[in-house]
């Protein structure tokens, strides 16, 4: 048997294998096999142990499953004061003062902007603590300038050369994570770019089945980032009606619909 497709929700785990007649499928929770099935057809087996889970909890949604989520939480949507408040103000402020202090157009080919940077990344709670503390090396030492061109270069379309260039930057300080390289070009470009919050986008993809779930890689490579914004272009079309403004609004579907738990704090409109 080989198994051609993983997944989980919550505590379950699915698993579909062929086995040379067939395909078989099933869901495991706590080292328990609690539901299986077969069937001829690959998709069609999956897509009944998706059903099950949909039976039994809240957990696995879709996309159907993510919109209410999202607006179990905001009922306003996107336009809400609720979600303005907790989700897309601050992160105006943040990019409000990056383009203050250090625009992309001039963080391009200009020098000197390592300061304003490190301020613009310790502006938000997008990243932990160890990352901004490591970046601190990097943006108040000789490699800052060339670092922060690189992520400008990034921003305006230069994907292919910046990407690289900011890893072999950020590596030496253990640094080159993928919440460090899309920080700034989300600021920046929020039309253009999203923020990769790399455990909670995985969750989200692998619940809506989109083939980041499995496309992700830790590795800095351009083909993951491509990967994320074909999922950020699925999120807008099935968030349409809701009138999602940019990235900024993308991104915090992802996060609501994967990091908002039921006891957190009430729903808001």
């Amino acid at each position: 048997m080989k198994t051609i497709r993983e997944g989980t929700a919550g505590k379950a785990k699915l698993r579909l294998v062929a086995t040379g007649k067939e395909f078989a499928g099933v869901i495991n929770e706590g080292g328990k096999i609690v539901f299986q099935t077969r069937g001829d057809d690959a998709d069609a087996v999956w897509a009944e142990l998706q059903a099950q889970l949909a039976q039994s909890g809240p957990e696995w949604f879709g996309w159907a499953g993510a919109r209410e989520r999202f607006l179990h939480w905001f009922a306003g949507g996107f336009h809400s004061p609720a979600y303005l408040a907790d989700e897309r103000d601050y992160k105006l402020t943040a990019k409000a003062r990056l383009e203050e202090t250090t625009p992309v157009e001039e963080a391009a080919t200009g020098s000197g902007h390592g300061e304003a940077v490190l301020a613009a990344f310790r502006r938000t709670n997008l990243l932990y603590p160890v990352e901004k503390t490591r970046l601190q090396a990097l943006l108040r030492g000789s490699d800052a300038d060339a670092f922060v061109r690189a992520a400008a270069r990034f921003a305006l379309g230069e994907m292919k050369t910046a990407l690289p260039a900011m890893e072999r930057l950020l590596r030496p300080h253990d640094d080159a994570k993928w919440t460090v390289v899309t920080y700034l070009p989300f600021l920046w470009r929020p039309e253009d770019h999203i923020f990769l919050k790399p455990e909670v986008t995985k969750d989200f993809a692998s619940r809506v089945q989109h083939p980041l779930e499995h496309q992700y890689d830790a590795e800095l490579r351009l083909d993951v980032y491509e990967s994320l914004l074909d999922l950020a272009s699925q999120i807008r079309h099935n968030f349409a009606d809701l009138e999602p403004r940019d990235m900024i609004d993308i991104q915090s579907v992802i996060w609501v619909v994967g990091d908002y738990r039921d006891g957190r704090e009430e729903p808001q409109a």
